[in-house]
């Protein structure tokens, strides 16, 4: 096997791995936020998280060079913290109401609501195929939910509309990329999100108990951990390849949701996930693939981000 074959399985087996540790952190979120549960006002939980996560980052804040962003980009940072934080209120409502294997599930298809952001916002050109791989995952998506057979649940619902929230927040985070660092992008979003998400948890508060308030750190400490190792493995290896291991995902939160929560897992869940999975992983192709035809600095980041939703 030639050298620069060598160091490319090598690079795309460390990604592997990194993406595996980092399915495995969200799937930790997820557990903590499980069990904060629905007592806690899902604002409330929300924005102590995010007040958590600056905590977390206070050392960058105090580098001698960090300075906030103005004009045009800080209105972007605003609007995608702003989606962000909506889409995360949703998401922790979400989480306390249904199983974490359906939530999972119904969150890959951020990246066909980020084609469809794309075409509407941005007038980027869509071909046949992808058209086709965004009404596979819909699919998907009737699948897992089957309307009509079984009654949609309020938790369901929350977590259908944050999905395009975190969708238009990482097509805002596209744009940001060319011209902010990724600290930057990282630090802003706490900022906003809990400059977004306070006013409500302020309305609905509830003081959490030492228990809820632990759980919370260790859904702060998790989603840090797990975005680091997300990071890593898209920095190492191509995303098509690491772009089908976040189906384990799916697996892990199947499997702690049985054994520690009593969910019990749904074939119609695994069914739909796995083609919205396919049909994600085909998009995410596609995007490489214009990715490589485009200069380096204007390539984009990758279109699914798993955990977004922390």
């Amino acid at each position: 096997m030639p050298a620069s074959d060598a160091k490319t399985v090598n690079s795309n087996v460390h990604g592997m791995a990194w993406m595996v540790v980092s399915g495995l952190c969200f799937t930790g979120v997820m557990i903590s936020v499980r069990n904060v549960g629905p007592d806690l006002p899902a604002a409330v939980s929300a924005a102590i998280r995010y007040a958590f996560g600056i905590v977390l980052l206070a050392p960058m804040l105090l580098k001698a060079d960090f300075r906030f962003p103005r004009g045009r980009n800080l209105k972007l940072h605003i609007w995608r913290g702003t989606f962000h934080g909506l889409g995360v209120l949703l998401w922790f409502y979400a989480m306390a109401r249904i199983p974490m294997a359906e939530v999972t599930a119904i969150s890959y298809t951020a990246p066909i609501f980020m084609t469809i952001g794309a075409v509407m916002f941005f007038a980027e050109k869509i071909q046949l195929r992808r058209i086709g791989a965004i009404v596979a995952g819909l699919a998907g998506v009737f699948i897992i939910l089957r309307p009509g057979f079984e009654t949609l649940s309020s938790g369901q619902l929350a977590q259908l509309a944050a999905t395009p929230l975190f969708a238009a927040a990482m097509l805002l985070v596209k744009r940001l990329t060319q011209s902010d660092s990724a600290a930057m992008i990282v630090i802003m979003l706490n900022f906003v999100c809990l400059a977004v998400l306070a006013p409500i948890a302020v309305l609905t508060w509830k003081t959490p108990d030492a228990v809820q308030l632990m759980w919370l750190v260790c859904a702060t400490i998790a989603a840090t951990a797990g975005h680091y190792c997300l990071t890593r493995s898209y920095a190492v290896a191509d995303i098509t390849v690491v772009q089908p291991i976040t189906f384990l995902q799916l697996v892990w939160t199947a499997i702690f949701g049985y054994l520690l929560f009593a969910e019990t897992p749904d074939v119609w869940v695994f069914a739909g996930g796995s083609v919205i999975l396919a049909a994600s992983t085909y998009i995410a192709h596609r995007e490489r693939k214009q990715q490589s035809m485009l200069k380096p600095e204007t390539a984009t980041l990758p279109s699914r981000v798993p955990g977004a939703g922390v």
